[in-house]
């Protein structure tokens, strides 16, 4: 198809059409932060390289093309959370979770969550929620949480009402951070999880909120946040926090995700 000087073809449309939106989804991402304006104004930087380029003009043609060459390594660095989150929301796609092939060739048995310790770990949360202590607990689904335990202590014990409620006494030296849970089994204590951030995420939320979104964000796992204000109960899945769930319910919520193949709690 010739449109004035210009021969496009269904190809080049196509280009057109899948770059649209790659910008779009890392506009998406970048948005609301710090880094879109970096974003835009990189942007703004190559439209112009490219009409300095088709007008001939050499010497700043050249410093704005080793101009373009840094700003790329640039890049890397100041959009690293972002090209991070990018690459998770592909790997936790349908796509994935919803391929039997590839579940079969990456290991089907990490789907078969054990969820007999559930009730264990409901009835803890209830009694530190009823006196008021704070606690993160993560429960894996089928990511390895590897690195998140090794930023803990290591305990690797069976999980119980009572090991739980000690560990998030007040007067426990263990009583910071998370417990990692993986197949029914307390791996770590006082583990570090990494903290939402995004534009999405409420500015009254506390440190303890964030990081059960953030590290369900990076992980397929469901944590379990308890505030020490309030004594309320929430379930982070997803990047997103599902709060005011009644305390009946719980656990059949938590049995539901972690036995599916679901990627978002049931309402």
């Amino acid at each position: 198809m010739n449109v004035g000087f210009l021969n496009i073809s269904w190809t080049d449309v196509l280009d057109v059409l899948l770059v649209s939106i790659l910008l779009y989804q890392v506009y998406i991402l970048v948005r609301g932060s710090i880094a879109s304006r970096v974003f835009l104004g990189y942007l703004f930087v190559y439209v112009f390289y490219l009409v300095v380029k088709g007008l001939g003009l050499g010497l700043l043609t050249a410093i704005l093309q080793y101009f373009m060459g840094v700003g790329a390594v640039a890049l890397i660095v100041i959009f690293q959370q972002e090209i991070r989150r990018f690459l998770l929301i592909i790997g936790k796609s349908t796509i994935y979770t919803n391929n039997d092939f590839i579940k079969k060739f990456m290991g089907s048995s990490v789907l078969d969550v054990k969820t007999k310790n559930l009730k264990e770990i409901v009835d803890a949360s209830k009694t530190i929620a009823s006196n008021f202590n704070g606690a993160l607990i993560v429960v894996n689904k089928r990511d390895d949480l590897g690195k998140f335990i090794e930023t803990g202590e290591l305990l690797d014990a069976r999980v119980s009402k009572p090991l739980l409620a000690s560990l998030f006494n007040q007067y426990s030296e263990l009583h910071d951070g998370a417990v990692v849970i993986v197949d029914g089994r307390l791996k770590a204590a006082r583990c570090v999880l990494p903290v939402a951030d995004g534009v999405d995420v409420p500015s009254s939320l506390g440190f303890r909120h964030r990081a059960a979104m953030g590290m369900s964000e990076a992980t397929d796992a469901v944590v379990i946040v308890i505030s020490e204000q309030t004594g309320k109960i929430s379930l982070a899945v997803d990047g997103e926090l599902h709060g005011g769930i009644p305390l009946s319910e719980i656990q059949n919520r938590l049995e539901e995700y972690l036995s599916s193949d679901k990627q978002r709690l049931s309402k």
